[in-house]
C-alpha cells in the first residue's frame, strides 16, 4: 500500500524523473528535469540553476508556447502544406504527429505544475 501513498501524495501527473517530494535528493531530481524542458542555453543562468522554482516557471512558460506552437501547426497542416507540395499521405500523418504532440505537451505542462506547486512549498516551508 505504500505506492498508493506516494501516488497520492505526488498525483497522476508527477513525473517517474522526478524523486517524491521530501525524499533525499529529490529537489536536484526536479531541477534535471525541468532543465531538460527549457532551451540549453538557459541551463547556465545562475539564478534558474540556484533558484528551482524560477526554472520551473520557465519551464511552464516554455511547455505553453510550444503548446501554441504545435496547435498552430496542426490547425495550419491542412491549408499549408498542399501548398508545400506533400502528399495527402504526409499531410495526415503529419496532422497525427501534431495532434500526438499536443497531448503530449498538455501532460508535461501539468506535470511541470504539479512540480512547479511541490517546490513553492517546500521552498515557502509548508
Amino acid at each position: 500500500m505504500t505506492m498508493t501513498l506516494t501516488t497520492t501524495r505526488t498525483g497522476p501527473d508527477w513525473p517517474c524523473q522526478v524523486k517524491t517530494p521530501g525524499s533525499y535528493d529529490w529537489e536536484r531530481s526536479a531541477a534535471k528535469w525541468l532543465r531538460e524542458l527549457v532551451p540549453a542555453r538557459y541551463a547556465s543562468y545562475p539564478a534558474l540553476i540556484r533558484h528551482p522554482v524560477l526554472l520551473a516557471r520557465h519551464a511552464q512558460i516554455q511547455v505553453q508556447h510550444e503548446i501554441r506552437v504545435a496547435r498552430t501547426a496542426l490547425q495550419t497542416a491542412r491549408a499549408e502544406l498542399p501548398t508545400l507540395g506533400m502528399p495527402e499521405s504526409v499531410i495526415e500523418h503529419t496532422i497525427k504527429m501534431y495532434a500526438a504532440e499536443v497531448l503530449q505537451l498538455q501532460h508535461i505542462a501539468r506535470s511541470v505544475r504539479a512540480v512547479t506547486e511541490a517546490l513553492v512549498r517546500h521552498s515557502t516551508g509548508r
